[in-house]
Parts: C-alpha cells; structure tokens; sequence
C-alpha cells in the first residue's frame, strides 16, 4: 500500500480563495474591509517570516491588515496597552499577537487581554471554554486546519478511533476536542503515555503534534490509517551544512503502511494561515451582524 498523499497546500489555496469572495461580499455591505491586526514584540527571525506572510496573505484576501511591530524590550504594561487599544479600534475583527513573546512578557496575560470575540488564534480561555462545550467561537488555526483536511478526505468521521499524540493548548486540546464533537472516540496520548505504539496502532486517525522528528515509525499505524503530521522539525541534511524539513512521523515509511498522509512541507503548514484569515472574515461579519452561512467557509 503507498498512502495518497494529502494536498494541504492545494487546498489551503481553495481556502483562501473563498475567503477572497467572501471578503469582497463583506466589504460591498459593511462599507469596510475586514480588518486582522498582527503584533509583533522582538526580532526572532521565525516570527518575522511569519508576520510578513501573514500581513502579504491578509492584504491578497482583500482584508486590511494592521501590523504592529515592537522592540524586544517593550515593557508588558505597554504591550497590554497597545492590545486594548485594539480591542477598541472599530477596524479590527482580529488580534494576533504573534508567539513567543519575550521572557519578560507573561504570555497567557496577553492572550487574556484580547477580547475573546476578536481573539482569532482562539487561545483565550473563553475560546477554549466554548470548543469544550460545543458554543461558537474561535478554534486554534492548525487543528481546524487539520479536521478540513480530515472531512475533505474521509467525510463524516463519526465512529473512527482517532488518536492525537500531543497535549498543547495550541494543537493537542483542541484537536481532541474537534474530534470528539465529530463523534470520534478518542485519545490524547503523550511523552509518559505507556506502550505508545501500540495506542497508536488501534486508531483510524493519527494527529501527532509532538514535535520530535519522525518520532512515529511505520510500525506504529494501523494499514490503512489517516495520518496527519503536525511536526515542523529542521534537521541536517545529507549534504555538510545544509538542513530539511521532517515532520513528526517518519513519511517514507508510514506512507507504505496509510492510507493517506500530509507531507511535510506541503500538509498542514499552509492551513494555518488560511484557517486565520477565514477566523477573521468570520469575526468581521459577526462584529458587523452580516448573516453568514455556517457552511460558507
């Protein structure tokens, strides 16, 4: 068996150009542009690559974007400032501020200060409240990204033993909780988890948000299981000084034992940005009371 590969730069680009349409729809009768504001504390180099995509991807989609970039040594309380500013600014339906943030900055204080409804990276704890309750409100970018992903491959998933290896606020929690209210029957598992392989093995699904490089082997999946690989892991490469890209499950190997995989790159890593610019149209049109199908986007 050789896996189908899943296309998430494929369709991160459908994503995108839906939110296009959508964002041309709402700025015809709301009189603006949707509007996404991205903070930006320091110079980590990761992070700036990630601003400059994120404002370039927002201002394709038609949105506005409002960039804030900040020196390292910005005290908190200015910080804090600058987020309620924005949570006042009219303009703006989303606030990211982008992570990590620098040592002398509480981050979950932060997350905190963004009003939950603008709070498009979903990690403010009356987000994750909702998700655990099943009420409307802003999921993490990359676990949305990877139950679409899920849905377009397999369709309903109800029933299916999923396994999500990694219990970060960020991907883990509430990719378990995406699951779970698509009626899988599931498990976290992680680092003291015992006889990981052969919890792994059992499931139908495999989400490993780990981040050790190709930690999950081949032996580790059922034959036929969907596995999507969260890792985004640099490691050395065959030639002296060079560097690659490996994902947390061991591609080549899996891939003869799955049924369908995300590679790495090219699988999830396109969804997230996707995934926050459709977070923010979707906060645009409830700020504003625009009528939204709840399968539009």
């Amino acid at each position: 068996m050789t896996a189908a590969v899943i296309d998430g730069k494929a369709f991160a680009a459908t994503l995108r150009a839906r939110v296009g349409e959508l964002a041309r729809a709402f700025e015809q009768k709301a009189g603006r542009k949707a509007g996404l504001a991205v903070v930006l504390v320091g110079e980590d180099p990761a992070s700036q690559v990630y601003v400059r995509s994120k404002g370039k991807s927002t201002l394709e989609a038609g949105m506005a974007s409002f960039e804030h970039k900040l020196p390292a040594d910005t005290a908190e309380a200015d910080l804090l400032a600058l987020v309620e500013q924005l949570n006042a600014d009219a303009a703006v339906d989303g606030i990211l501020v982008q992570l990590p943030l620098p040592p002398h900055i509480d981050e979950q204080k932060v997350i905190a200060a963004i009003a939950p409804d603008k709070d498009v990276d979903g990690f403010h704890v009356i987000n994750a409240g909702r998700l655990a309750v099943g009420q409307p409100g802003y999921v993490p970018c990359t676990p949305l990204g990877c139950l679409m992903l899920l849905k377009d491959k397999l369709g309903d998933l109800s029933g299916l033993d999923a396994v999500v290896i990694g219990r970060s606020n960020i991907v883990g929690k509430p990719m378990a909780q995406l699951l779970l209210a698509e009626s899988c029957t599931v498990t976290i598992a992680h680092s003291r988890t015992k006889d990981l392989s052969s919890v792994v093995r059992r499931a139908d699904i495999v989400v490993a948000a780990v981040g050790r490089p190709e930690m999950v082997k081949a032996d580790w999946i059922k034959p036929g299981a969907t596995v999507i690989d969260v890792g985004i892991n640099r490691v050395p490469a065959a030639e002296e000084g060079k560097t690659r890209l490996v994902g947390d499950v061991d591609y080549h190997g899996v891939a003869e034992v799955a049924g369908a995989i995300t590679p790495v790159p090219g699988g999830v890593g396109p969804m997230t940005i996707a995934v926050l610019l459709r977070n923010a149209l979707v906060a645009a049109y409830r700020h504003e009371g625009i009528e939204l199908a709840a399968d539009a986007i």
